[in-house]
């Protein structure tokens, strides 16, 4: 690519560690120079963590009005919120909340404008920032309803670990009623064509966890595997994709059997990110398949205890926007992609619905 990309990056919850991580990452000589990057935040918050870290006129950054502005080599900031934020290190805050959503917002109408190419959004604390405004657990619900975008999976990514999920932020006690063939089927659906477009496998394998212990055992621990998730998988073989399961996850994860595939598809949250973060903790990413822009996160939080202290480990963050970067890329050599990543939708509905190429079942 000759022309470098703008990747926007919000603030998240200013109580927390974003602006602390996000000012040191671009503190350092020579990250960044792949990409734009465009901070969606307010002089007093760079200013309350510049002085809480030492960080004396770091990073070089420069305000400005909209992306015709950008300077290579500094850390691009657009100003948002009231400017008033009350900050105040490590206590989640209704104000944290409010310059949260304010910063987000900034970001998604420059991602809908085509001012920014990509979205690489710092932690928010799911309580603070949700009000009637924000009636969402999370960035993925909000970020998929506002890209109008049905079909949608949460990834985790490290490396070739990539770990998907059916359900998200939701109790475990709702988990089996919320399970659907047809939900299952379309996560593969979007999983499958995520891997092809977003990281260049031609031919994907993917494996799907059961619900239950032992995956059901035969239906003796639960029918789900049986009923609901075996169907899905069968209609998702049946259009040729390679898909195995229901896997017992313990197993799965305990005898390396992740490393044959290139996802696997949990049935819910704990299911697929402890086995993921306690493999991949520091440098893993948050991924939103299926959006028509490509959207990352570091998979950590808020982390309240390390916020200002500069001793947060900067790796899942950094990892997020080379990620960003890179998938952006992709989709354009995949896709030919037209300058506005809108597109992406047309192009996916032309190239990747319609036509599937035959790929061999084991």
């Amino acid at each position: 690519m000759s022309q470098k990309i703008k990747i926007g990056i919000t603030a998240g919850d200013v109580n927390g560690v974003g602006m602390d991580i996000i000012l040191r990452i671009f503190s350092e000589g020579g990250f960044g120079t792949q990409f734009i990057p465009v901070l969606y935040a307010d002089a007093q918050s760079i200013k309350f963590y510049q002085d809480a870290l030492g960080l004396i006129d770091r990073p070089q950054y420069k305000v400005i009005q909209n992306s015709s502005e950008c300077e290579e080599g500094k850390l691009n900031v657009k100003l948002c919120g009231d400017g008033d934020v009350r900050i105040t290190p490590g206590e989640a805050s209704v104000d944290g909340g409010k310059f949260a959503l304010a910063s987000l917002r900034a970001a998604l109408e420059d991602i809908k404008g085509g001012q920014i190419q990509a979205l690489c959004t710092a932690p928010i604390d799911k309580q603070s920032i949700k009000n009637q405004d924000f009636p969402f657990n999370g960035h993925t619900g909000f970020l998929a309803s506002e890209l109008e975008t049905p079909n949608y999976a949460m990834m985790l990514v490290s490396d070739n670990l990539r770990v998907a999920l059916v359900t998200e932020h939701v109790p475990l006690k709702d988990v089996s009623a919320m399970l659907t063939q047809e939900l299952i089927l379309e996560k593969i659906r979007v999983i499958h064509e995520s891997l092809r477009v977003d990281f260049g496998i031609l031919k994907p394998k993917i494996a799907v966890l059961g619900l239950n212990p032992h995956s059901g055992d035969g239906g003796v621990i639960g029918r789900e595997e049986i009923e609901i998730i075996q169907p899905a998988i069968d209609t998702a073989k049946a259009e040729n994709m390679i898909v195995w399961g229901p896997y017992s996850a313990d197993g799965f994860f305990g005898n390396n059997q992740f490393s044959q595939f290139d996802a696997v598809l949990a049935m819910y949250h704990d299911q697929g990110l402890i086995p993921f973060k306690y493999m991949a903790f520091e440098d893993g990413v948050n991924f939103t398949a299926g959006l028509p822009v490509v959207r990352t996160s570091p998979d950590h939080g808020t982390a309240y205890s390390l916020a200002g202290k500069g001793t947060a480990h900067v790796s899942s963050f950094t990892a997020a926007l080379n990620m960003a970067n890179q998938i952006h890329n992709q989709r354009i050599e995949n896709l030919e992609m037209a300058k506005n990543p809108l597109d992406f939708t047309r192009y996916r509905k032309e190239k990747f619905s319609i036509g599937i190429p035959n790929m061999p079942r084991r």
